[in-house]
């Protein structure tokens, strides 16, 4: 047998392999240095998932940031607008604080004219009196839905600029708190002047 045939076809194969693991060693060389240069640009998959969770926070803060903004005007807006037509309402029926008056005025009245007086006296000391506090507290009430009523009106004026447009329904709401406030103190001012229903005359209630 001759060793140096048998030993002539394993170089190239040796040689061939050897070239085939340095080739495979640049290749992964290179794809690791690209896949630290991209992580050190920021420009790999992690860098990209912050940057979305990042502008994600940022829309969130703009949109808290709004509401901050919008939400306590147009609820304070909401608010006086049912407030005001509550109290017209009130202005014009009439509450429990002006019966409590009235009685008493009537009992002041009764008091004042108990030991005698003319008849003129007693009606305007017991039934007058009492007729004219309510006019006042009823009044005094619908006065208050008028001014309240201005306020949700013109509560969006002193706002946020970018707030969004007062809803329909609440400067509906105002308005109607406003008309029956105005209707309110007109009553009341007729009422208590005794422009509307005068009292009794004392020579009607003698004879």
């Amino acid at each position: 047998m001759n060793p140096t045939t048998s030993k002539t076809p394993m170089a190239p194969t040796a040689e061939g392999d050897h070239e085939e693991k340095a080739a495979d060693r640049l290749h992964e060389g290179a794809v690791e240095a690209e896949g630290e240069h991209a992580v050190s640009d920021g420009s790999g998959l992690d860098a990209e998932a912050d940057k979305d969770s990042d502008l994600d926070h940022d829309l969130e803060d703009d949109l808290e940031e709004d509401d901050s903004d919008r939400g306590p005007s147009g609820l304070a807006a909401a608010a006086a607008a049912v407030v005001a037509a509550g109290l017209g309402v009130v202005g014009l029926t009439g509450a429990w604080t002006g019966r409590v008056v009235a009685e008493r005025e009537t009992l002041l009245g009764q008091m004042k004219t108990a030991s005698g007086g003319s008849v003129a006296r007693q009606i305007s000391e017991i039934y007058g009196d009492a007729w004219h506090s309510t006019a006042l507290v009823n009044g005094l009430f619908a006065l208050l839905a008028l001014l309240v009523g201005v306020f949700a009106l013109v509560r969006p004026a002193f706002g946020a600029p970018a707030a969004d447009p007062q809803p329909g329904w609440v400067r509906a709401v105002a308005t109607a708190g406003i008309t029956l406030g105005v209707l309110g103190v007109l009553i009341s001012v007729g009422m208590y002047f005794d422009l509307i229903v005068a009292l009794p005359a004392a020579s009607a209630a003698a004879g």
